[in-house]
């Protein structure tokens, strides 16, 4: 049986990942900053256990390597992350948010790529997933949100330096634009649902190659550029 673990796993995207992850029969490790909260990811039905896990806390991200220590995780999905002050001009940027937003976007998901390597390398697997956006794409900049757009491009580059380091080690890591999801942080009004996204991503994930190391990729398995 397969293992996955999804951070950021309480809601939206990372909720229904968990869901489908769980209902095709995998080992689904879910974790939220308050597992006790989640009502909505404790009731799902398989084979999952729920573990504390604030990505900008590093006493948490110890405590769960400790407690997942000797367990293979074929599929590490780095899931969680922010979206806020979404102002049009640079100079209306909040610093403190922006550097509040590199933090969970950026720092964290490198952060917990690299506390988790080990179990990756021990699985058959070998993935390590991140969610990444097309507002990330410095040739496809549409201009404004700069704090978003930047903090994603900043994971494209960390991420893609990560996959030069563990390609000899047979990992394969992959970027993926979930597309504009209809959740808290997408809004009421956008074209994809979270069951798509969630769908086409796995099957993206499903179908990776060792030569997709490193792949920038929207969650129809389109190539996006850099």
């Amino acid at each position: 049986m397969p293992t996955v673990l999804i951070t950021g796993a309480n809601r939206g995207i990372g909720l229904e990942l968990a869901r489908q992850y769980a209902a095709d029969g995998w080992r689904v490790i879910a974790t939220c900053r308050n597992p006790g909260a989640a009502d909505e990811l404790n009731e799902i039905d398989g084979d999952i256990d729920v573990y504390p896990l604030d990505v900008d806390d590093t006493s948490t991200l110890d405590a769960l390597v400790i407690s997942l220590k000797g367990q293979t995780i074929d599929v590490l999905f780095n899931n969680a992350g922010i979206n806020i002050n979404k102002v049009p001009s640079v100079g209306d940027i909040d610093y403190d948010a922006w550097a509040k937003t590199m933090e969970t976007n950026v720092f964290a998901p490198i952060r917990v790529a690299w506390a988790f390597k080990d179990n990756v390398l021990d699985s058959s697997r070998k993935v390590v997933a991140f969610t990444s956006s097309l507002m990330g794409s410095i040739e496809r900049n549409g201009g404004g949100n700069a704090v978003y757009r930047s903090s994603k491009t900043a994971l494209n580059m960390a991420a893609h330096c990560l996959s030069l380091e563990l390609a000899d080690k047979g990992v394969t890591v992959a970027l993926l634009h979930p597309g504009h999801v209809r959740t808290d942080m997408g809004g009421p009004n956008a074209p994809v649902t979270a069951v798509d996204s969630a769908a086409g991503m796995r099957n993206v994930i499903a179908n990776l190659t060792p030569e997709d190391n490193g792949c920038f990729r929207n969650y129809d398995g389109t190539a996006f550029p850099w």
